[in-house]
């Protein structure tokens, strides 16, 4: 599983960062949603749900 981001899409909510820190965080500049790194297998769960809470759609859950 990985993730994909639409910077164009984001609204810099930031529900992605306050659920998966270690994988999200917001850019000083813009606020938008920065991808820190792809989840490992076990973060699925919580990465899940961080992309299911998403107000804009920014975020997809790909295959690897």
């Amino acid at each position: 599983m990985g993730i994909e981001i639409d910077r164009d899409v984001c609204a810099g909510a930031g529900q992605c960062t306050r659920n998966v820190p270690d994988v999200f965080d917001q850019d000083d500049d813009d606020g938008l949603v920065v991808l820190l790194r792809q989840p490992a297998p076990e973060e699925e769960a919580v990465v899940r749900r961080a992309v299911s809470l998403c107000p804009s759609r920014a975020l997809r859950l790909v295959a690897d």
